[in-house]
């Protein structure tokens, strides 16, 4: 005799402001638009840090190329994605016939001419950013001088050598809060910190809205590649408020045994997850 176990009866809520940020949505319209005309685009890495949307769109004929790739690449569309790209790419889309999709996102562009201007007046700068991150590699591109530091946290930071005028700036999808912490501790050793606070809103926003919305739920279940620095800041928010949040990056890995009976649970993710993805998460707990 086969036992039927009981089911779970979750009450499950997405949160409406997850989802894709604008820069996000307007780099996967361009690429919507393109591809429904052309069938085929190149996209200079991945156009947003999700997996399961990257898949979507390549079924549709989009294909992710590196930076060595696109060297060898002539007279095809390609698009920059929301990172930004550094001047280097558009000089090789110049040499090489390239039509250039730009889907810079207008707060990155910001950040480079702002970056840029610092460098004009040969300021010493400290960027609060993942070395190696798009958006990042884009900013150091601006400047071809020696004087930029890009660092994760204040431990990397060796204050006995640093310059004692700095101007600070952050990768657009950092925490706020720990922005302005190092602010306050760059000050606080009598270094003088030209502040330029680089978050972006939509994101730093976010951050109240999770932390009143993990709160109302018995579970929360985070859904964001796992690729996602903003997806990363947002998880530990929730977490810190709903220790039983749980990161997933696909419906299957859900498990049952996270949850109790009746349990109200939330789901919500970052400014990278598509909503058809928390849409899929949500069926499979309503079918636990």
């Amino acid at each position: 005799m086969i036992q039927t176990l009981p089911r779970l009866r979750l009450t499950v809520t997405i949160d409406p402001g997850s989802g894709f940020c604008f820069g996000v949505v307007y780099a996967i319209q361009l690429a919507e638009e393109i591809l429904a005309a052309e069938g085929r685009l190149f996209c200079l890495g991945d156009i947003v840090h999700n997996d399961a949307e990257i898949e979507r769109l390549r079924q549709k004929g989009l294909r992710t190329i590196t930076h060595d790739e696109l060297r060898a690449l002539r007279d095809v569309h390609v698009l920059i994605r929301a990172h930004g790209e550094p001047p280097s790419t558009y000089q090789i889309a110049i040499e090489n016939n390239l039509t250039l999709i730009d889907a810079s996102c207008p707060v990155v562009l910001k950040l480079q001419n702002r970056v840029r201007q610092s460098a004009d007046e040969e300021r010493d700068i400290l960027i609060y950013g993942k070395r190696g991150h798009a958006e990042v590699e884009g900013l150091i591109g601006q400047v071809k001088a020696k004087n930029v530091i890009v660092f994760q946290s204040l431990e990397e930071l060796d204050f006995d050598t640093l310059p004692r005028s700095v101007s600070l700036y952050s990768q657009t999808t950092k925490s706020t809060e720990k922005f302005y912490r190092i602010y306050e501790a760059l000050t606080a050793r009598g270094i003088e910190v030209e502040l330029n606070d680089t978050t972006c809103r939509q994101v730093s926003n976010r951050d109240q809205q999770l932390r009143q919305f993990a709160a109302a739920f018995d579970k929360i279940v985070f859904v964001s590649g796992i690729k996602s620095s903003n997806g990363k800041v947002l998880y530990d928010v929730c977490k810190a408020v709903n220790n039983g949040t749980f990161f997933v990056s696909r419906p299957d890995e859900v498990q049952a045994g996270w949850f109790s009976p009746n349990d109200r649970v939330g789901i919500c993710g970052a400014t990278s997850t598509p909503m058809w993805l928390m849409e899929a998460v949500r069926d499979r707990l309503h079918s636990f």
